[in-house]
């Protein structure tokens, strides 16, 4: 049986590792997910900086095995 994906902060994230998490739970290149972010923030007059404290606080940090 396969394991079950979590979503979890990556430990070699930049600030907090919420990007790079989200990054490695969807099989994508980090990079183009710290692009979307900062794009988003900006178009949205910086509510993207609530989200990312929220993920922060909510996602749990990436377990070693």
């Amino acid at each position: 049986m396969e394991e079950k994906k979590r979503l979890t902060r990556s430990r070699n994230g930049m600030i907090a590792g919420v990007c790079s998490g989200i990054a490695d739970y969807m099989d994508w290149d980090p990079t183009i997910v710290r692009v979307a972010y900062i794009l988003i923030s900006i178009f949205t007059i910086f509510s993207g900086v609530l989200g990312y404290l929220v993920l922060w606080i909510v996602m749990p940090k990436e377990e070693l095995y």
